[in-house]
């Protein structure tokens, strides 16, 4: 990325096998998915190198994109054998580049039946999974603030452990979602409209903010939700400290609820069992995919919220 949104094609050494320190693995990169957490180091706001004056510099090979299918082509880790095809985290965020070099802990093998642009998938749902196993929502009201890719992935995991109604909010018109998604109901409506509005009867036991890269949000959840409920924050901060009005989170009796994925090759591997259980999510989720021929395509269409788009992939192989 040479610029904010702005990409271009170079060539540079690939790393080796002496470049690899121990415990990681050097990947012949297959696919990557573009997640909302890649689109701040998009737009420059976050990741971006400087120059002395803070004028934006060209970034490193194959950044901003995190979530990679590869091959393994050396390894310095016991689990991951060269040859293996695997699934997860690229540690600097350099997917897009043909090799990268990453943490061994922070990839697990899938299943060889998955095309890598459908493997791409359990990276994502690996994070859902890790989340809802901390929030129980089993015959539970859900709602989910912000119906993106993610978004929609937590409808259907919420929905597969056995949530009784999940509602997606959004102001982008999402009616026409799959049902096998899992919501009952989606709202073309802002996280502010939906908590000024929803009735007491309404007021959903968990609320998922799947958003992020505000503050508004997280102050929409804890208006909205039921008395006793919980709010799951999974969306990123861009802001160190979020504004929060603590007499409405105790008067409630709310539980606030977040974090990051933890024991990442047990929690890819969860995924992948839930991939196989539930192969038509792909057809689902996945609306536009695009080759390393057109990143800038892929990310510009990432960026840009529509009715028509859910998540985007890249078929690097």
């Amino acid at each position: 990325m040479r610029a904010p949104g702005v990409f271009e094609t170079v060539d540079v050494a690939p790393p080796g096998e002496a470049d690899l320190p121990d415990g990681a693995v050097l990947l012949r990169t297959l696919a990557g998915g573009i997640c909302g957490s890649d689109v701040p180091k998009v737009k420059g706001a976050k990741g971006a190198r400087l120059g002395p004056r803070g004028e934006f510099l060209p970034g490193r090979p194959g950044f901003p994109m995190h979530e990679v299918v590869g091959e393994v082509a050396a390894s310095r880790h016991p689990e991951a054998e060269p040859g293996a095809r695997v699934v997860g985290w690229a540690t600097a965020s350099d997917a897009i580049a043909e090799y990268v070099v990453t943490d061994g802990a922070q990839v697990h093998p899938y299943d060889p039946r998955f095309e890598p642009r459908a493997a791409v998938l359990i990276q994502s749902l690996a994070c859902v999974i890790y989340a809802l196993d901390r929030v129980p929502v089993a015959g539970l009201d859900v709602v989910v603030l912000g119906v993106g890719p993610i978004g929609a992935m937590f409808a259907h995991v919420a929905k597969d452990a056995g949530a009784r109604r999940v509602t997606g909010v959004d102001p982008v018109d999402r009616s026409d979602l799959p049902p096998v998604l899992g919501f009952d109901e989606t709202l073309a409506a802002t996280a502010a409209g939906w908590a000024a509005g929803v009735g007491e009867r309404d007021r959903p036991q968990v609320v998922i903010e799947a958003v992020g890269h505000q503050v508004g949000t997280l102050a929409d959840a804890v208006s909205g939700a039921a008395p006793g409920g919980t709010i799951l924050y999974f969306g990123i901060p861009d802001d160190d400290v979020y504004p929060l009005n603590m007499e409405s989170l105790m008067r409630k009796n709310l539980a606030l609820v977040g974090g990051v994925t933890r024991d990442r090759r047990r929690s890819l591997a969860r995924a992948d069992a839930y991939l196989q259980k539930h192969p038509d999510l792909y057809g689902a989720l996945v609306t536009h995919e695009f080759d390393r021929g057109t990143v800038q395509q892929a990310f510009d269409t990432a960026v840009r919220a529509s009715a028509d788009r859910l998540k985007v992939v890249l078929d690097l192989g």
